[in-house]
């Protein structure tokens, strides 16, 4: 570690970056305040800009000499209507409205929806909810050519906003031809996470793997019901999950919206995947340099719950107040973690260990911490499942995951209480104790004579084996 850049808390910051905050200093800046992983949102923007700000993100982590994750968050099958002759409509009460597959531009009486898959599901009755629940309609009548249906909600409808359907799974992938291309992309530019978005059913998360390989994790967007449906198999199947509350609320009663952040976080929990939770955390802030109360209470409520991450989404990418953002979340959580309650709630919530020698190992380690008051606990890891274990144990010591993979130590960043960190390759546990003792005392974590708790898989070289436990002191 170039600098001691110890984070204070153990829930991460995802920042999304765009025009606010994609500069080389603003990054920098970012990173310093307290954000640990940066999501490239490819719904907006060229490759050759996201190119760019990735170039800008690495410069930045090889200055500080910390990991710093990047999450390009793919756009996924965005169901959107058609122009408007005008820009935009105001659709009123009662009035009717034909979605078609004709390119024309729309007006009052139609416009066009170029998705046949939406003409095949719906039926009569069937609920559409356009620029994010902004607009509903109810369809009066279906064909394959087009939907007839009755405003229920009126307002104004511009050009290209989104719909939603409530209650229906279409037969559409997960990934489309942009997806795809921007994928291929983010993989050659070392894109630590992948995000996939509005998936549907496990097999979205198996086609994703197919073209991912092991060669970034993939973070699953819970934003449609049906992924509830099967979501333990969602969960298994992929590395990360998002809690991603905007397109989740537009299709789920906003009451249900908390409800299902808290079972999704303790079902995480119990998989041992990360999870995010996401979407207009300290919206106020795109235009204001404090937060609400509500705001305060909504990030304290996720670290309550259990989440690994926050994430940030406007408020960094096109806010007037990127860094006072991220230093009041920092803030915020930090505080909430000192709370003895909270480490009360973790010990309640700690999931028990899967019958297997790395799950007990695992909790042993965060046991033996417990009772010697360890600094640390030092887990050495080829593919970042070590970590990944002992972060699902919830210790109150600080985590740091040893790897001699700079890609693996970049995905740890996302982990509650990781600290990535490099480390040149051991062949004994030796050795492995004597580097530990060496980057916990260069980090910051413990001092002179303290003890520390250092786990491995033996032998080495062979990941998915945690097996060996030991105690030391720093020298």
């Amino acid at each position: 570690m170039a600098e001691a850049i110890r984070r204070r808390r153990r829930v991460k910051i995802v920042a999304t970056i765009g025009p606010a905050s994609s500069t080389p200093e603003r990054l920098e800046e970012l990173f310093r305040t307290g954000a640990d992983v940066f999501r490239v949102n490819f719904s907006h923007g060229t490759q050759d800009g996201h190119a760019e700000v990735i170039d800008n993100i690495r410069r930045v982590e090889k200055k500080v000499g910390r990991p710093i994750g990047v999450l390009a968050d793919l756009q996924g099958p965005k169901l959107r209507v058609g122009r408007f002759a005008s820009g935009h409509v105001v659709l009123q009460w009662g009035r009717s409205l034909r979605l078609d597959l004709k390119a024309t531009p729309g007006d009052g009486a139609r416009v066009q929806l170029p998705h046949p898959e939406i003409m095949a599901a719906a039926s009569v009755g069937s609920v559409l909810l356009l620029d994010d629940g902004r607009i509903r309609l109810e369809v009066t009548r279906q064909t394959a050519e087009y939907l007839d249906t009755r405003v229920t909600v009126g307002g104004r409808l511009s050009d290209h906003k989104g719909v939603n359907l409530p209650g229906l799974t279409l037969p559409i992938p997960a990934l489309t031809v942009k997806d795809r291309s921007d994928l291929a992309f983010a993989l050659d530019h070392g894109a630590d996470y992948i995000g996939l978005s509005f998936v549907q059913r496990p097999e979205d998360v198996v086609e994703a793997r197919e073209l991912i390989g092991d060669r970034a994790f993939i973070l699953s967007k819970i934003e449609k019901p049906g992924a509830l449906q099967s979501i333990e198999e969602v969960l298994r199947l992929s590395d990360a999950i998002m809690v991603a509350r905007g397109d989740l609320g537009v299709e789920m009663p906003a009451e249900d919206v908390p409800l299902i952040q808290k079972r999704l976080i303790r079902a995480c929990h119990r998989f041992g995947k990360p999870v995010v939770v996401a979407t207009q955390m300290m919206e106020s802030m795109i235009e204001n340099p404090t937060p609400t109360r509500a705001e305060a209470s909504d990030v304290a409520t996720a670290v309550f719950d259990g989440a690994d991450a926050v994430m940030l989404s406007a408020e960094s990418a096109t806010g007037k107040y990127p860094v006072e953002t991220v230093r009041m979340m920092d803030r915020i959580i930090a505080r909430t973690e000192d709370d003895d309650e909270l480490r009360a709630a973790r010990a309640a919530l700690r999931p028990k260990p899967e019958k297997s020698s790395p799950d007990a190992i695992s909790a042993a380690a965060r046991q033996v911490a417990d009772t010697i008051d360890a600094k640390a606990i030092v887990a050495f890891t080829l593919s970042g499942s070590t970590a990944l274990r002992i972060s699902r144990e919830r210790p109150d010591c600080p985590i740091l995951g040893l790897t001699p993979s700079l890609e693996i130590a970049r995905r740890m960043s996302l982990v509650w209480g990781v600290h990535g960190v490099t480390s040149e390759p051991n062949h004994t546990m030796t050795e492995t104790v004597a580097q530990a003792a060496t980057l916990a005392l260069k980090g910051g974590f413990a001092k002179r004579r303290e003890e520390i708790v250092v786990i491995a898989g033996v032998p080495f070289g062979r990941s998915g084996g945690t097996n060996s436990l030991r105690v030391a002191q720093v020298t």
